[in-house]
């Protein structure tokens, strides 16, 4: 057997000022408030979330980090849980691992309370700068059941039995619920290929409940691979695995452009999902699911539902598909909750984003008019685009655009695809508001953290995924090709 060796391969949190509360849900975390005057919010996500209620008594409690931390620096000082007018402090230990601070009480919580968590200044970077100008604290409230769930993989990329995957591409799973990244290592996620299951060498890490093997040279080409998930791997209540998870995928010939694409998970069975509404006017044609969560289905409008007595769902001459939202009949609320989940989950590991190394701030947030070949792409500031845009690239090459602001796409500007390339190996993360003019062509998976409009006739080929509302005015949206 080939060695491994474990890396952490977690993403700088790329949005700029951030001084307000994070609002995401209780599978991927909230940010506690930051105070004014720290130039970026060090906490990715905490899980339980800010705020959260209900929360499993015997969970563990994670901060992770944008950054790698001093390892030294991560301890029971650093970082503290209590509970009570007092403050009384909760007994437990205190780990780190993957760029995640990790509290796991001696024995259970009590039902029913709330728990502050604290990380104090005294947390530093790997590199010796403080992360924090404050404490960073939030909160949360038990609820009376223990967490007896065994984590599931949702979904795999490369997926399983699919042919022709390129030699470069890294491996990599979602799960339904945040690991115990501790238990993420090459003992717990393996690639073999031939009949002797001969090892591949590669990395492995952990980010946004997604576990990743990258191996540390290109794949061989027309080669049939297995990967392997281990029962080791456990979520924060050290509900393992219940089998292992086993799959494999057939390389081609050709070696991929750009970054490895984003998994969506169940995100990526819609077309559009939002967090608290869609709305239309005109006559709109979506092809594809669209869905939201947790906003009822008062807060999807203009789109003249009707039941085909399916409860599950919701139909519309609009869509082509169904329409969902959280307040119809199970398995709906689940599925919903999930999806949006998985559409954070995206937004993170797509803001996160380090390899390969971008290419920052081109055209000074304005790339009218410009020929872009795949590749990891920065601004620190919005996107405004004026002119047409092109992307030139094969079937497999993969762009992904981290915008710190909002984008600006103008009326009547196209963005259009070269090449072989496919919409479905777009992604744009937003951090503020998406707006695409009249009549304007786009293409490629939206992540907005906020919303997305869509002004009169603008057409888009691949998937809405806001974090607030989408917006739409006789507009036709197409889920892209797989």
């Amino acid at each position: 057997m080939k060695t491994f060796k474990q890396y952490s391969n977690l993403a700088l949190f790329s949005m700029l000022f951030i001084l307000t509360v994070f609002t995401a849900g209780c599978s991927s975390g909230d940010n506690a408030t930051i105070t004014a005057g720290t130039a970026q919010s060090a906490v990715v996500s905490t899980n339980p979330a800010n705020d959260a209620t209900t929360v499993e008594l015997n969970k563990k409690i994670t901060a992770l980090f944008r950054e790698p931390l001093d390892s030294s620096t991560v301890n029971a000082t650093t970082f503290t849980l209590a509970y009570d007018a007092n403050g009384t402090q909760v007994v437990g230990a205190v780990s780190y691992s993957d760029n995640t601070m990790i509290f796991a009480p001696d024995t259970n919580l009590t039902a029913v309370t709330k728990y502050t968590a604290t990380i104090t200044t005294g947390v530093q970077y790997a590199n010796e700068t403080p992360p924090l100008t404050v404490d960073y604290v939030w909160s949360f409230t038990t609820g009376a059941s223990l967490d007896t769930v065994a984590p599931t993989v949702t979904s795999t990329n490369p997926d399983a039995n699919v042919t022709d995957v390129p030699l470069n591409r890294s491996v990599s799973a979602l799960f339904s619920e945040e690991l115990n990244p501790t238990t993420v290592n090459p003992a717990t996620f393996t690639l073999a290929y031939d009949a002797n299951g001969t090892q591949v060498d590669g990395n492995v890490s952990y980010a946004s409940n997604t576990m990743t093997f990258v191996p540390t040279s290109n794949l061989d080409i027309n080669t049939t691979y297995t990967a392997t998930i281990t029962t080791g791997v456990t979520d924060l209540a050290d509900n393992n695995l219940s089998a292992d998870y086993i799959w494999s995928f057939t390389t081609g010939t050709t070696v991929a452009a750009g970054p490895a694409p984003v998994n969506l998970g169940t995100a990526g069975d819609f077309a559009i999902l939002s967090k608290s509404g869609i709305s239309t006017t005109g006559n709109t044609v979506v092809t594809g699911d669209i869905g939201s969560s947790p906003v009822a289905l008062t807060y999807i409008t203009g789109f003249d539902l009707t039941s085909d007595g399916d409860t599950t769902y919701r139909k519309s001459i609009y869509v082509i598909g169904k329409v969902y939202a959280a307040d119809l009949t199970p398995p709906t609320p689940s599925k919903m909750t999930t999806a949006v989940s998985d559409m954070e989950i995206a937004y993170t590991d797509a803001a996160g984003r380090t390899v390969p190394a971008a290419i920052t701030e081109l055209g000074a947030g304005d790339i009218s008019g410009m020929t872009l070949a795949p590749g990891l792409y920065k601004w620190g500031t919005g996107l405004l685009i004026t002119s047409d845009v092109v992307l030139n690239g094969g079937a497999n090459d993969v762009w992904i655009f981290q915008i710190a602001k909002g984008l600006t796409v103008n009326s009547g500007v196209h963005i259009t695809l070269a090449g072989d390339a496919l919409a479905k190996n777009v992604f744009w993360q937003v951090a503020e508001d998406v707006s695409l003019g009249t009549t304007t062509v786009f293409k490629g998976i939206v992540l907005s953290q906020t919303k997305i409009v869509l002004n009169t006739l603008a057409s888009v080929e691949g998937r809405l995924l806001a974090q607030t509302a989408v917006t739409l005015d006789a507009n036709a949206v197409t889920q892209p090709a797989n």
